[in-house]
């Protein structure tokens, strides 16, 4: 290709940022409803939360093997090209370009909307605009230079945790009349593991995003050394929070009421502190789904570019294109932003939520697998990280993923049968392109 390079200008604080910023974002506001609604009580509510946790961060432990050992752009798509072949690899990156990232921007868009329209009391008819120039600003603000998009990034991420530690230092000492307890687990109508399951499944989607800053791990100065810290550790402070910010909302509100409300924040933030804490709890929550936006986006639009690299999408040298002054791939961007907009346009928050978990997890089983396969096939591969505890670790995050994987299957059907259709799309494009010998297994 061209002689231009993607800039090293991302450091361990910015990736650290990023796989907080982006898991941080509207599932810790809006999926404590889908929770205890699932569980049905505190206890359970909780132990779905600690195993959400343990299972992301058995799996950022695990894939972090693989970031550190194959520190390349495109990230998972890179790792499973390695692993599985060209056609694996694929499937991955047009999943993440037509449906993963177009719709978890389009869904946060919509509810970075639904939020400033609740918060200037004007009725619906904006959210659609509103998503729409939400999702543009920041696609625009990423075309300026990865530096950029990766300080705003740094700035959200510190911003959206002001209003999470204002809840949970004045929710766990707020004296009320809420009688907290963690047992008894389960009640009649919540049989305990098919409430556990999708209270699990629920979580999720409040955990996700975190294996997407090895998209970056090109621009990174050092990502052998960094790119692994900033999984572990940014994945253990996103548990924490979530369990404390969980164990805040409890001591305010019973389980019955957080599951009877879709904006719990702002219901905790009302009785403790009076009206005007509602409103500064929205605006906590625009800054925070402002910049989980923008992690979607800095890492998604470096998708389409590390396929074109290798002849895989129509139009390839179209998409690997840089910026003459920024060096960002910024044709790829364009496709994703209009296919998010295309999914603005549906305004349906969960059913593209439930779409791109069930599409995502089935790569993120196969890449936990791939741990197992390299280690085999390919010992001498250096690996500065090693995941810890092997193989218990991975088992976890591979039997984890499973469940997520067959429980969403045979719960939600049509959303997994949609996410599929359009994964499978793919396929004829990839068998064409072979064909024409643009690219090899």
């Amino acid at each position: 290709m061209e002689n231009q390079k993607l800039k090293k200008d991302i450091g361990f604080f910015t990736a650290l940022t990023i796989v907080m910023g982006t898991v941080i974002g509207s599932g810790v506001f809006f999926k404590p409803e889908a929770v205890y609604s699932a569980t049905g009580t505190a206890g359970l509510g909780l132990l779905a939360w600690i195993l959400g946790g343990v299972i992301t961060i058995c799996g950022g432990l695990t894939a972090a093997e693989l970031s550190a050992a194959i520190p390349q752009t495109g990230g998972m798509m890179m790792y499973l090209q390695k692993t599985y072949g060209k056609l694996t690899a694929y499937l991955l990156g047009w999943a993440q370009t037509v449906i993963y990232f177009p719709a978890n921007i389009a869904a946060l868009s919509i509810i970075f909307a639904t939020q400033v329209a609740n918060l200037f009391g004007t009725g619906d008819q904006i959210i659609v605009p509103v998503a729409i120039a939400a999702a543009a600003f920041i696609m625009l603000m990423n075309f300026i230079s990865a530096k950029v998009a990766g300080s705003f990034q740094a700035v959200t991420t510190i911003c959206k945790l002001v209003p999470l530690i204002l809840i949970i230092i004045f929710g766990l000492f707020h004296q009320g009349d809420v009688a907290f307890r963690l047992f008894p687990m389960s009640v009649a109508d919540h049989p305990f593991l098919t409430s556990l399951g999708s209270g699990l499944v629920a979580t999720m989607f409040a955990y996700d995003g975190w294996i997407h800053v090895g998209n970056i791990a090109g621009e990174m100065k050092n990502p052998k050394k960094d790119l692994p810290k900033a999984i572990v550790f940014g994945l253990t402070g996103v548990m924490v929070v979530y369990l404390l910010i969980n164990i805040a909302y409890l001591l305010v509100m019973p389980a019955t009421a957080l599951a009877s409300t879709a904006t719990p924040a702002s219901d905790v933030a009302n009785i403790i502190f009076g009206s005007i804490g509602g409103k500064l709890i929205t605006i906590g929550i625009l800054v925070s789904v402002f910049g989980t936006i923008n992690g979607y986006t800095m890492t998604g639009i470096r998708i389409p570019y590390a396929m074109a690299l290798d002849n895989q999408l129509p139009f390839s040298n179209w998409f690997k294109k840089l910026g003459a002054k920024s060096s960002v791939p910024y044709n790829g961007g364009i496709v994703i932003l209009l296919i998010s907009i295309i999914m603005i346009f549906t305004g349906q928050f969960n059913q593209l939520t439930d779409m791109l978990i069930f599409v995502i997890w089935i790569f993120y089983t196969l890449t936990f697998i791939a741990v197992f396969v390299l280690r085999k096939r390919e010992p001498e591969l250096v690996r500065p990280y090693k995941v810890p505890l092997y193989p218990v670790i991975p088992i976890i995050a591979i039997l984890g993923g499973a469940f997520i994987v067959f429980n969403t299957l045979f719960t939600q059907p049509m959303n997994a049968g949609i996410g599929l259709v359009l994964t499978a799309i793919g396929l004829p494009i990839y068998l064409y392109k072979k064909k024409k010998g643009h690219f090899s297994e």
